[in-house]
């Protein structure tokens, strides 16, 4: 029996979630992934952080099933300091055009996250201050923590997937990837 092949990447900003490139939009090819992994779930091409690929289906659908409560962890550079309210609403959910997210975590950071410059860097408005949001979702929607953060008040002008499950960004650096044990998961 073949082993199951399991890969994390660090999705770098301005790449596609997908293997073939779009026009100028790079692809994730250009990483050496191996052979025969996929995407379990999806970037989107304006953010960052951990993706997660393997050749094996039925883990891709335990991840990325909302009934299974597989949290992910996104840091969210927004527009100005979210206050209480805005922070519960994100907490009880989220009414979108799509239906009511599920609960999320939602808390402010203390301090930056240590991240490497994005190139090119998030747009810088001199009387709008930016604050980073810490969001554990356990569903995921297409731009759901953009959707989220602007239904509140707060667009999101960075967004990094920082953790998936017990798996982090500790170690790696834009572009780079490894190979991931099934006991990590």
């Amino acid at each position: 029996m073949a082993r199951t092949r399991i890969v994390l990447l660090n999705k770098p900003y301005g790449v596609l979630s997908q293997f073939t490139p779009e026009g100028d939009r790079p692809g994730l090819a250009r990483f050496g992934l191996p052979a025969g992994v996929y995407a379990a779930g999806r970037l989107d091409f304006d953010s960052e952080g951990l993706l997660l690929l393997t050749d094996d289906g039925a883990l891709v659908r335990r991840l990325t099933d909302p009934r299974h409560g597989h949290p992910r962890v996104y840091w969210a550079q927004v527009e100005r300091v979210p206050d209480a309210a805005a922070l519960e609403r994100l907490a009880r959910g989220v009414d979108l055009p799509d239906g009511k997210t599920l609960p999320a975590r939602a808390r402010l950071l203390d301090a930056d996250p240590q991240l490497p410059p994005r190139d090119p860097p998030i747009r810088v408005r001199l009387n709008v201050p930016t604050s980073w949001l810490e969001l554990t979702l356990t569903e995921g929607r297409n731009r759901q923590v953009r959707r989220m953060t602007a239904a509140v008040g707060h667009p999101t002008l960075r967004l990094v997937r920082c953790a998936i499950g017990k798996l982090t960004l500790k170690g790696l650096a834009p572009g780079q990837w490894r190979r991931v044990e099934r006991e990590e998961l």
